[in-house]
């Protein structure tokens, strides 16, 4: 079933405003003679942008990278200890603290670690964005699993279904929504980890990643360039975010789930 293009009124007003803003800030910025190095104009970054786009691109793919193999870990992982935690209450009330300690470590304290452990490269990028994005993916899927409706839950065993069978029929199906909202969660923060891991372990191959081109331009000082890195490291979160509406989108229509309008 294909997918219908987006209506004028979903887009219209985000490029509007943006356009207004666009336009606020370069008038502002040259009334106020504001250093280019401080604070650069809208057209100067859009500059940057044509000018550095053979190298904006080719760092990007290298973030892209490593975004999406750390988001696939995350993904993969994340569903199997969620359902390692949801099938026991006892391995649930020991393990689950941790997961969430997990979390709150921050994780510029921990990357030098990876660093030690892993090595400089693509690997410890990886690393960074999965330790990033994963939490998501297991407190959402978990509350799915665990939120299933009493009502059905009393028909399976009323039916003698198996805990595999209930398992399988019945919290998965139900446990898909949750999911994919941790999921969409974790698409951008895989993207910041991503960009973490390259201020601190990439090893320049190939130019490195969006991330080591932001450090390198502001030792450099152009701002313009910065921007530019910045602007594109965020395009990157859209692009996975949306990607992983498009997912969720067909993934519902497939589970016959009843969608709400976002």
């Amino acid at each position: 079933m294909p997918l219908t293009p987006p209506r004028l009124a979903t887009w219209l007003p985000p490029v509007l405003s943006f356009a207004i803003l666009t336009l606020v800030m370069e008038l502002g910025l040259w009334v106020l003679a504001v250093p280019d190095y401080l604070l650069p104009r809208p057209s100067q970054v859009f500059i940057a942008l044509y000018v550095n786009s053979a190298e904006l691109g080719r760092s990007i793919l290298q973030t892209s990278i490593a975004a999406s193999a750390g988001l696939l870990a995350s993904a993969l992982l994340g569903v199997l200890v969620a359902l390692a935690l949801s099938i026991n209450d006892g391995i649930r009330r020991a393990f689950y603290p941790y997961a969430v300690f997990f979390q709150t470590v921050p994780i510029v304290a921990i990357a030098p670690l990876l660093v030690i452990w892993f090595g400089y490269g693509l690997r410890t990028i990886i690393a960074v964005s999965f330790i990033v994005s994963v939490f998501p993916i297991i407190a959402n899927t978990l509350s799915g699993l665990l939120s299933t409706d009493p009502a059905l839950r009393d028909l399976f065993r009323l039916h003698r279904a198996g805990t595999w069978t209930t398992l399988l029929k019945l919290r998965i199906p139900a446990a898909v929504p949750h999911f994919l909202t941790g999921l969409r969660i974790a698409s951008g923060l895989a993207v910041i980890g991503a960009i973490v891991g390259e201020f601190v372990a990439d090893d320049y191959s190939q130019g490195g990643g969006i991330g080591t081109l932001v450090l390198v331009s502001i030792k450099e000082l152009k701002t313009d360039k910065v921007f530019a890195a910045v602007l594109m490291a965020s395009l990157l979160g859209l692009v996975f975010f949306a990607l992983v509406n498009l997912i969720s989108r067909f993934t519902r229509r497939h589970w016959h789930i009843a969608e709400t309008r976002e």
